[in-house]
């Protein structure tokens, strides 16, 4: 058995496992960031499944990440929402990164919509604000699409130029509108972390263009677009990064980072529930 056939047939196993536990069909997956699970605390008819009952499922090892998969509806739609992902700096490989995306293809999700706590580069944001994503920047320096193509899957060259369909990025504009949230627009960047980001590097991913650094959801994106799913991105910017010119700054922690998405919490659960409200079946 080669590579692709060993990981479909391990997320087969994985998909089959979670419909012998859950008899709904999600349409919509959500993986919730650092700080941004209680999301899925508001999901109706739920079923809970904790990611140590999947076969081959990652275990997510950091602060704000429950590690659960709770299946069940939110503003009438069926999701699948992860609480709690799983991050290069954990050691895991980026097809394991990229594997609960695929389950969930295998279970028949068409959209993904991925969050994270991220922090600052633009230096128009504040902590606390939410930006969609309108476009990103692989910096990690590997691809979960790298090895041979599952054919099942996607092309073995998918574009990104789409990454971010325009109507749904519409979708969670109006959506803040109408809850009276302002949404920054920005380009992610990811890094592999688990280092916070040093002022002369926040000075050079300015100067890529751009607006918000993570360490996280690029790997899931590209693996559900060459899947064919429809992607959506949201940022909590948790902290700004200065200038290095400007003198000493303070050191930043991950227990603030997620203290600052447990504020923003608030709004963005409002915004999150509005998006599911206006988007496509």
């Amino acid at each position: 058995m080669d590579l692709a056939q060993d990981w479909r047939a391990k997320r087969a196993e994985a998909a089959a496992t979670i419909r012998s536990l859950c008899d709904a069909l999600p349409q919509i997956g959500l993986i919730l960031g650092s700080g941004l699970g209680d999301l899925a605390d508001e999901i109706t008819a739920a079923t809970v499944i904790p990611y140590s009952e999947i076969p081959h499922f990652p275990v997510s090892t950091v602060v704000g990440h429950a590690g659960e998969l709770v299946i069940g509806d939110l503003e009438g739609k069926c999701v699948a929402a992860m609480k709690g992902r799983f991050h290069y700096y954990e050691g895991y490989s980026m097809r394991q990164l990229a594997f609960p995306v695929r389950v969930m293809r295998t279970l028949g999700v068409d959209t993904l919509i991925a969050t994270n706590a991220a922090g600052g580069v633009n230096r128009s944001f504040r902590p606390g604000d939410l930006m969609v994503i309108v476009d990103h920047i692989n910096w990690m320096f590997d691809n979960p699409l790298r090895g041979p193509n599952d054919d099942e899957l996607g092309v073995r060259f998918p574009s990104m130029a789409q990454a971010y369909p325009w109507d749904l990025v519409e979708v969670a504009m109006r959506a803040a509108e109408n809850e009276g949230i302002h949404l920054q627009k920005g380009v992610y960047i990811a890094v592999q972390g688990p280092n916070y980001t040093s002022g002369a590097e926040s000075q050079i991913y300015r100067m890529l263009r751009a607006d918000a650094v993570g360490m996280s959801t690029v790997p899931e994106i590209m693996a559900a677009t060459h899947a064919g799913m429809r992607t959506l991105g949201i940022s909590c910017i948790t902290d700004c990064k200065p200038d290095p010119k400007a003198g000493p700054a303070g050191v930043l922690t991950h227990e603030e980072v997620v203290a600052t998405a447990n504020r923003a919490k608030p709004k963005f659960i409002r915004l999150m529930r509005a998006i599911l409200r206006d988007i496509g079946p």
